[in-house]
Order: C-alpha cells, then sequence, then structure tokens
C-alpha cells in the first residue's frame, strides 16, 4: 500500500482527523498517514458524551468511529496519547511532547477546540474533584461517577451541552439546577419561543432552570479538593455535590498560530481546505472560511460540516480538489424530544411557527424578508429533510403558507 516516501501527517485524531485520514487514503494517497491525537481512545463520536453514554447506554466500543483494524487495513498509523507541541514549517517537521519529531510532506490541522474555562473558577474551583468540563470521554466518566441518586448538581450554562447533561442527570435521580448567565437558555441559538419551550419542558421534567444568574465565585471544603457550594452575583448560594461548567468552545489554534498560519477564531481556510501555506490543510471545529451561502466568515461546532470539510481537505492533498460550502445543521436529544437544526439565523427579522410547541413538535423558521435563513425542528424528521432545500437553496416563501400546516411543506419547494 505504501508506494512513496511522503508523509501525510493529521494533527487531531477526532471527528475530522480520523475522516480526513481514511479519505486521503482511499483517495489515492500514496505515502504514510500519521493521524496523532493526544487521547488515549480510539478516534470516537462526541456528540453522544452528554446524551447516551452519559446516560449508560453507549459504550467506548459503540462510540468508535472505526474499528482500529480499519485503520490497520488502510495503513494509517496511529499515534494516541501524543500531544504535537510544535510545527517547523520551513523544515517540514512535527514536534511531540517527549520526541521524537516526524518530517511531514503534508499536514493536516483537524485540532477540534476545548470548554471555554469558567474565570470565576480560575481560583481552585476547577481544580477540584467534584468541577467538570464536559468534551472527552475521560470528562464523562469522572462525571457519571458522580451522577448518585439524590446529588445535588450545578451545571452552569444553559446552551445545548448543559441542557442535554441537565436531562439525562434529572432522569437518574440527581437534583439539578441549570445556571444560565443570559436572560433565557439557548439565546445565541434559538428564538425566545424555542428557549421558552425547552425551559418549560426542563422544569415539567424537574430541572431548576434559572436565568440572568451570574456565578460569582465558588466556596471549597477546608482542604480545597471540593466545591461546596456555588456562589451568585446577587448573593445566593447553592450547595452542590457536582459541577457541571458548559459556556462554549474555544478553537485549538495555539498551535497553527505559532508556526505562523493565519488564525482568526480559527484557522483561516479557503474553499478547498487550504490554509495560508500550500503544504497545509485544515478541518473542522478548528477552523473558519468564508460562507458563500450567508456570504460572511464562519466558524462552526459541527459534526457534518467537520466531516464534509475533512472529505474536502482530502480532496485536495490528493489532487482532486473540489469546493466546500456545506449548508450548516446540528442536532440535540433531550429527554424523548429530537431538536434538529438547520441553518444559521443572525439576522432574521421574522419568525414563523408551524405547528404548535404545545403539542411538542413545531418548526420555527428565521426569515429574512421571504428567504428562510434558518430552521429548527422539533420532533419533525420529515419537515428537517425540507428544511435543508430551503435554506440551502435560499429559497423565499410565503410566511403565511409557511405557517398553514393544511398548504403541505414540500409544495414551498420549486418544481
Amino acid at each position: 500500500m505504501i508506494e512513496s516516501d511522503e508523509v501525510l501527517t493529521v494533527i487531531g485524531a477526532g471527528q475530522a482527523g480520523a475522516e480526513l485520514a481514511v479519505q486521503a487514503r482511499e483517495g489515492g494517497w500514496p505515502g504514510r498517514i500519521l493521524l496523532a491525537g493526544d487521547e488515549p481512545d480510539l478516534p470516537y463520536h462526541r456528540p453522544p458524551l452528554s446524551k447516551a453514554y452519559l446516560a449508560g447506554t453507549a459504550t467506548t466500543e459503540t462510540l468508535a468511529l472505526k474499528a482500529r483494524a480499519t485503520y490497520e487495513h488502510a495503513g494509517i498509523e496511529l499515534v494516541l496519547g501524543r500531544r504535537v507541541v510544535a510545527v517547523d514549517r520551513k523544515a517540514r517537521r512535527v514536534e511531540f511532547d517527549g520526541g521524537p519529531s516526524i518530517d511531514y510532506s503534508r499536514l493536516a490541522f483537524a485540532t477540534g477546540g476545548r470548554p471555554r474555562r469558567l474565570p470565576t473558577a480560575a481560583s481552585g474551583a476547577d481544580r477540584a474533584a467534584n468541577f467538570h468540563y464536559l468534551r472527552t470521554l475521560a470528562d464523562v466518566d469522572r462525571i457519571r461517577a458522580r451522577f448518585i441518586d439524590g446529588a445535588r448538581l450545578v451545571i452552569i450554562g444553559g446552551g445545548y451541552v448543559g441542557l442535554e447533561v441537565a436531562a439525562v442527570a434529572v432522569k437518574q435521580g440527581l437534583q439539578v439546577v441549570v445556571l444560565e448567565a443570559a436572560e433565557r437558555i439557548l439565546s445565541r441559538v434559538t428564538a425566545p419561543a424555542v428557549s421558552a419551550f425547552y425551559e418549560t419542558v426542563h422544569r415539567a421534567a424537574g430541572v431548576d432552570v434559572r436565568t440572568g444568574m451570574q456565578v460569582e465565585t465558588f466556596e471549597l471544603n477546608r482542604d480545597r479538593s471540593r466545591v461546596s457550594a456555588v456562589v451568585c452575583r446577587d448573593g445566593e448560594r447553592l450547595a452542590c455535590d457536582l459541577v457541571v461548567a458548559g459556556i462554549g468552545l474555544v478553537p485549538n489554534t495555539e498551535l497553527a498560530a505559532d508556526c505562523g498560519l493565519a488564525v482568526d477564531d480559527g484557522i483561516l481556510v479557503d474553499a478547498a481546505a487550504r490554509t495560508s501555506d500550500p503544504h497545509i490543510v485544515a478541518a473542522g471545529d478548528c477552523t473558519r472560511y468564508h460562507s458563500a451561502l450567508y456570504d460572511r466568515s464562519i466558524r462552526l461546532e459541527s459534526v457534518p460540516n467537520a466531516l464534509e470539510q475533512a472529505r474536502c481537505a482530502a480532496a485536495t492533498l490528493t489532487g482532486q480538489e473540489r469546493r466546500f460550502d456545506g449548508v450548516p445543521w446540528f442536532w440535540s436529544d433531550q429527554y424523548d424530544l429530537k431538536l434538529k437544526m438547520v441553518g444559521l439565523s443572525q439576522g432574521y427579522d421574522q419568525l414563523v411557527l408551524r405547528g404548535s410547541p404545545d403539542a411538542g413538535a413545531f418548526c420555527a423558521f428565521y426569515l429574512k424578508g421571504r428567504r428562510v435563513l434558518a430552521v429548527d425542528t422539533v420532533n419533525r424528521v420529515p419537515d428537517f429533510m425540507v428544511a435543508k432545500r430551503l435554506v440551502g437553496e435560499r429559497i423565499e416563501v410565503d410566511p403565511d403558507r409557511l405557517a398553514d400546516e393544511a398548504v403541505p411543506l414540500k409544495s414551498l419547494l420549486p418544481a
């Protein structure tokens, strides 16, 4: 299989990195392929971490993206549990912590992101045994070990990860409080009507949702090994057995910036996943690119985006270049609700609801003029498929017909 002395090194063994490595081999990369990641586990699906894996219904085996034999068969060398500390672009060399260094012919960054740190936890709370961020298998293993019936859990952040953790925890008998700094949960990504729906659902399940709550500090026990209480800016003190913070993601761009690549809240790439160095590509949550669909620079935290961009990067590496400009889409599972979202809603000037939130199945359409910018679908999978076309093809619609369930949604598509 190895027909050349060329070496492709992929930094980052998440979903983008694993897909890129496999697709590069399938696309005809003739030399060695090294897939390097700082976690010891085989590349795995991250989305189930805050859902099925946290709930105990998924295992490390079911999370694995591919079996080890798949990588072996493809001639992909796994370098796991090792952190890349430097890239020398002039020498085309990658340095690992503890050595050795590896020379590359082409390089791919798929470094993903890390949890945004809570500034008020820097005084020692984030080193406590019961304070956690959630990004890796190891993180969830530590959190699950403290999921005890009746335990008091404080979740900081009312975004998707925080709410998914809340849904699992309250079903397992924990006393759950969600603290959100904004005036509503999911405020950065959904309309007020969708936020209100999810807040109602969580409250009905027994979750104590508190919005407009700023965390001021943390109380630690005598030996500072545990957080004993979360103290809010208004003076309220919440005693706790466990704290999980989920306040966003920071792209891992430091390595790219240190070696001189263009970076701006993400590694800058073109439509073919090329960075500012023609010998280096990048894919996944760590990248920022110009979206032709929205005519602006965007950085996405999305598995479908990571996979498609990784395929484009592999095509670039193997001389089969194709442009990437997929339609962004995302999902979140909470209780028996399947939320699927397509598009980016920033800049919308009208919200159209189709169906009733009271029925637990509806769509929220974000319009600018008559163009559909984005759609949230709750328990309406068939509508989601139509929504992808409405967004991706920039279709203009009549808002009244869009809201009228007597009008088939498919009829709004062009003939």
